[in-house]
């Protein structure tokens, strides 16, 4: 019988069988204790499923409780680009709370979140992912960890150097983004599945770091489009084959056309039709059954 590691002052090298009770017994971890989420589980109505529909996701009524298996979104920054609003700092992280908390309604028991966030300007820096982490845990959402996702390699393409060479006012440039991961009132699944990742794929979607290059805005057709392989890496690792991505800033698509390559359905929300039109321009060369007239609503 395989001996169980544990936790040491010093460390220990092996993971195999290893118990953690000691070290989550301690008191930094003391108020993280969440009460008990329901486990009940509901199906979200075929009507709803691989569709798109076109307002706030402030209110996603469409969906019943506890039927969305994982949420993944990349939302505007509010930072001038064409399909920001010009929202104070509070005015947009109310926004983002409230559709936090109407996708912790719809999440099963121990869905996830995948929320992609860029920490923006410099004079002074916002820290947006310490402040959406700050919120989710406000709001009893667990925090799994935090993905590096490293946009770029190279220095060129970036002249916000501040002050040049010199120790008066350099400014440091970001190369990368974040993907803050968290589940709802538990860290596992109730409901099982077929997975579809593979062992080198797991190992890579696993690490903390991942290197993927961006989507060209141009050849999209939107301003900021959030990868595809960037989304499926997600939808492997935290969804099972027929499970439902959520996507409540649909922007151009990504989320739909990662899971529908996938096997798994997805729900949208995207208040600019011009994006809905170029989301299923894209999707119907992964699928063409779907086409706007019969999967579009409109508010």
């Amino acid at each position: 019988m395989q001996n169980r590691t544990t936790t040491q002052s010093f460390g220990v090298s092996k993971r195999e069988g290893h118990d953690s009770s000691s070290f989550y017994g301690r008191k930094l971890y003391s108020a993280t204790v969440r009460g008990k989420e329901s486990e009940t589980i509901n199906q979200a109505p075929t009507h709803v499923l691989d569709r798109i529909f076109a307002h706030s996701s402030e209110n996603m009524s469409e969906l019943p409780d506890n039927s969305v298996a994982l949420m993944v979104t990349s939302p505007p920054y509010n930072v001038g680009k064409d399909y920001d609003l010009d929202l104070t700092l509070e005015e947009y992280l109310n926004l983002l709370e409230r559709i936090l908390k109407e996708t912790q309604r719809v999440l099963l028991p121990g869905g996830r979140i995948a929320f992609n966030v860029a920490n923006v300007g410099r004079k002074p820096y916002i820290p947006l992912n310490s402040l959406v982490a700050e919120m989710a845990s406000r709001l009893g959402l667990l925090m799994r960890g935090e993905i590096i996702w490293v946009k770029g390699k190279g220095a060129s393409g970036s002249c916000a150097w501040g002050s040049w060479m010199s120790a008066g006012n350099p400014t440091l440039r970001d190369l990368h983004e974040y993907i803050l991961i968290f589940c709802k009132g538990r860290f596992d699944r109730t409901q099982k599945g077929k997975s579809t990742i593979g062992r080198d794929e797991f190992m890579r979607a696993t690490t903390s770091v991942w290197d993927i290059a961006p989507e060209s805005a141009r050849r999209v057709g939107h301003p900021a489009p959030f990868p595809v392989a960037l989304v499926e890496r997600l939808v492997h690792l935290y969804t099972f084959e027929g499970d439902v991505v959520l996507d409540p800033f649909m922007g151009s698509g990504s989320s739909a056309i990662a899971a529908k390559k996938l096997g798994r359905h997805f729900v949208g929300y995207e208040i600019n039709p011009e994006y809905i039109e170029i989301s299923f321009d894209r999707l119907n060369q992964v699928t063409p059954q779907i086409v706007p007239q019969d999967r579009q609503s409109v508010a």
